[in-house]
């Protein structure tokens, strides 16, 4: 499981390094395989371990291309989805259209989220958060039962 944001930098080749910490996990799992997609609902990157994103294609294989909302996701989601390998040092390569999607620069943050990790621009990251916890915090968002049943 993933967990925490880390402050990275995007290289000059375009490139990010994985924090050492999740390294050994990565290469003992999916052996440094990954899959790169743009996040529908933020403008953010999502990236699976390639065991993760085989579970992902299997629920799109299950839409239907003839139902427009269906095929549209299918598009977007596996239009946009690049192969990313760990290199010997660690990084992965962050493609053109998807660096875009995401507003990406110099300053990025990786955010695990469980089963995977997010990739934000380290600016569109801190509103996200400021975002959410004034939310929260003034009652905008609803606390449902199931969420109050989370007890933390």
């Amino acid at each position: 499981m993933f967990r925490g944001a880390s402050a990275i930098t995007l290289d000059t080749k375009n490139r990010i390094t994985m924090p050492t910490r999740y390294r050994e996990e990565l290469i003992a799992d999916c052996d440094g395989q990954m899959i790169c997609t743009v996040d529908i609902q933020h403008p953010c990157l999502l990236l699976y371990p390639l065991p993760e994103w085989e579970e992902i294609e299997l629920k799109l294989c299950e839409l239907s291309s003839m139902n427009p909302q269906e095929r549209l996701l299918q598009q977007v989601l596996l239009g946009n989805a690049s192969d990313c390998s760990l290199d010997k040092n660690g990084r992965i390569l962050i493609n053109g259209p998807l660096r875009q999607h995401a507003n990406l620069d110099k300053n990025i943050m990786l955010v695990g989220q469980l089963k995977k990790f997010e990739i934000w621009s380290e600016a569109a990251w801190q509103e996200q958060m400021q975002q959410g916890i004034s939310q929260i915090q003034s009652g905008e968002i609803e606390l449902t039962e199931r969420l109050m049943d989370l007890s933390l």
